[in-house]
């Protein structure tokens, strides 16, 4: 592993913001630490940083414990929320400053920030001042400027957080190629599933100064082995009666996560359902929510209230309508764990969805 941290603790006081933390990340990775507010993953990147000091345990990067090791001295380029550029200074003076404070001669800080223009996209942007860009390229130079020193390892706190919902969607897949391109081992940090989702090759997912999972993205949603990420991750319904569905045992579990896409409404008369309809049970809409590419309604089945998505092409449905409903999975959970459970009375049965 690049990047380990041994049985990290970190208090404030009586506040434990990191609770015997244990993390591996290998070389070249872009990792996501991804939490709610509070939930430790902040202190963690400031840690590797050494902008903060774990009270217990060891942070080595690349086989060297780095500890006691100053900020400055580890080979870290840090990307902050804020982008922290230079206001008097142009984009070029920014991108050479880091080289000029190592002494590094001026041919060679030249040769570096052209090729981080040109890598970065700045091209033609070099004199103008950091109020004279937009949120993306203010970001671009950040990210250009913790680049330029050649670091060993590149952190970014919520790098997407001050610019708009369409630039930073753009952005993201331009930080996950430049990374890749670049081939430096990053960690950042996010409470944006979605960010985490589309732009990390792995995903640490922190909770009350704990880490609840590590995997990939597809493993993460598809897998969740707590009962916080199954409720964390993508949009879900807490259920507590959930064996009052058809097709599930109560068993020993303390209640269920339902997601919308584990959920199906139709009515009598569509064929598509006619081999499952027996299956079913009785539904209502209660409410009715434009999403843009489709409508995600919510259905009450006895005392229970579950969320499903439809497409815009079904027919339309309205508030107060009777329909028939079919959950076929969902997570089941205990203190500890998560389970997927499969609806029994649909195993080998076909349900087409459109």
């Amino acid at each position: 592993m690049y990047v380990e941290l041994k049985n990290i603790d970190k208090n404030y006081g009586s506040y434990k913001a990191s609770d015997n933390i244990n993390i591996g990340i290998e070389k070249g990775k872009l990792v996501a630490l991804l939490g709610p507010s509070g939930s430790g993953k902040t202190t963690i990147l400031r840690m590797i940083a050494g902008l903060e000091t774990p009270n217990a345990g060891d942070i080595i990067i690349d086989g060297n414990r780095v500890n006691d090791i100053a900020p400055s001295e580890r080979g870290i380029g840090f990307v902050f929320q804020n982008y922290a550029l230079f206001r008097y200074m142009t984009v070029y003076e920014n991108l050479a400053f880091g080289l000029e404070i190592k002494k590094v001669p001026k041919k060679q800080i030249k040769e570096r920030v052209s090729e981080l223009i040109e890598l970065t996209g700045l091209k033609g942007l070099e004199k103008r001042y950091p109020n004279q860009l937009s949120g993306g390229q203010r970001q671009r130079v950040a990210f250009a400027r913790a680049l330029a020193p050649n670091p060993s390892l590149l952190l970014l706190d919520e790098p997407f957080a001050a610019i708009d919902a369409k630039v930073r969607a753009e952005l993201r897949s331009w930080l996950r190629e430049m990374i890749h391109k670049v081939g430096i081992t990053s960690i950042f940090v996010t409470h944006d599933q979605d960010e985490a989702v589309e732009v990390a090759d792995e995903i640490i997912i922190t909770n009350k100064g704990r880490i609840e999972q590590i995997a990939t993205p597809i493993e993460i949603y598809k897998n969740p082995q707590t009962p916080f990420v199954a409720e964390f991750i993508g949009q879900s319904s807490k259920v507590e009666g959930y064996y009052n569905l058809r097709g599930f045992e109560k068993g020993s579990y303390k209640g269920a996560i339902i997601r919308p896409e584990f959920v199906e409404s139709f009515k009598s008369d569509n064929m598509k359902f006619k081999d499952v309809i027996a299956y079913s049970e009785d539904g209502i809409i209660e409410d009715i929510s434009f999403r843009g590419n489709c409508l995600e309604v919510k259905l009450r089945v006895g005392d229970i209230l579950l969320t499903t998505k439809r497409s815009l092409e079904r027919r339309p449905i309205q508030i107060g309508e009777k329909m028939h409903v079919i959950v076929y999975r969902l997570y089941a959970y205990d203190d500890e764990r998560a389970y997927l459970l499969e609806n029994k009375e649909l195993i080998g049965k076909e349900i087409v969805t459109f």
